[in-house]
């Protein structure tokens, strides 16, 4: 990786549309561009047009950085370069889960449906974890693959209050403001202990009820509540300063 010094000579060079300059950005910032692509792998998208679609973020990312957003380049790129693959994901179609994927999910589900007839109560994400011998936030997001909504009109599943169609959520542009927003939320979130961070990811991004977050984790409904609220305040804190 380049220093800051030298990111930041490089961005004025590119900036004014020098190539060999983009070129020395996207060099030497590879590694930063394979983690993100990491995340969308196994979606039905082939790596070489992740890697490209990952490349144009970056180069948008290059374009409309300033230095007075007072932030380091790649902590502005990061949600730039995601937003890129995100959105190509939605507007190309439906989201595909991979064959592997799926075969996992339907496995996981069984060994539930199996814990629950046997004993009387669902086994906890640790307890999933440990039978398949996966990391914890990887059972979250194998569960969660198999409630994608098919269609901008569909409502999701797992909602406390009345649903909305995805339609209603999807953003209509860009916002910088928005976009900074979301960098100081993500900062916050990353501040959070490993539980925290769980009941955070299922409650909000994985759209479960608490009642059905209590049964994953292995704690009571009135736990989850006070731990999200909790949770919640803390993040509004560091948001505010």
């Amino acid at each position: 990786m380049l220093s800051d010094e030298e990111t930041l000579f490089y961005l004025q060079k590119a900036k004014l549309g020098d190539g060999s300059a983009k070129e020395v950005l996207l060099t030497h910032n590879h590694l930063l561009l394979k983690s993100i692509i990491r995340r969308y792998l196994n979606k039905g998208v082939e790596y070489d047009d992740l890697y490209q679609l990952a490349c144009v973020g970056f180069i948008k990312a290059i374009k409309g950085f300033d230095v007075t957003y007072n932030v380091k380049f790649s902590t502005y790129a990061v949600p730039m370069i995601a937003g890129e693959i995100k959105r190509f994901l939605r507007d190309d179609g439906n989201i595909k889960v991979s064959r592997s994927l799926k075969q996992m999910a339907k496995n996981i589900n069984k060994y539930i449906e199996e814990c629950s007839y046997n004993s009387g109560t669902q086994p906890s994400i640790k307890d999933i974890a440990k039978h398949f011998e996966m990391e914890e936030s990887e059972v979250v997001f194998t569960l969660g693959s198999t409630k994608m909504p098919i269609s901008i009109y569909e409502q999701a599943d797992y909602k406390d209050d009345k649903s909305k169609e995805l339609l209603d959520r999807l953003p209509c542009v860009d916002n910088q403001d928005e976009l900074l927003e979301n960098m100081g939320l993500k900062s916050a979130i990353e501040k959070l202990d490993k539980r925290e961070r769980q009941i955070i990811t299922l409650r909000y991004y994985r759209d479960m009820t608490q009642s059905e977050v209590a049964k994953l984790i292995g704690v009571s409904q009135v736990q989850v509540s006070r731990l999200e609220n909790k949770i919640v305040d803390d993040i509004r804190k560091f948001m505010t300063g």
